[in-house]
């Protein structure tokens, strides 16, 4: 069975791993998903070498369909991150 890895869990990752306090741990963590959040934000990508890069796309209206009950509804328009990998990171999973 899959597991997933939590936030808590890769700060105490990285603190044993660093040999860092489970604080300075998790403010790490914290200031770097602020700043990929902060770049998202105002359009920039975000490219990690050797991992992969973070894009915000902007999804126009469209249809859908309710699977219960079959009736189309309109699905607003909005932006999403999308994540691709790097040809480093692919080729990891070959």
């Amino acid at each position: 069975m899959k597991k997933t890895l939590t936030r808590n869990e890769l700060i105490e990752v990285i603190s044993d791993k660093v040999g860092i306090s489970l604080n300075h741990s998790s403010e790490m963590i914290e200031n770097i998903f602020d700043f990929i959040l902060t770049e998202l934000e105002s359009g920039h990508d975000v490219k990690i070498s050797s991992f992969g890069t973070f894009k915000v796309k902007h999804k126009n209206l469209r249809m859908g369909r309710n699977p219960k009950t079959g009736v189309d509804v309109p699905i607003k328009p909005r932006n999403v991150v999308s994540f691709y990998s790097s040809n480093v990171l692919r080729s990891k999973f070959k």
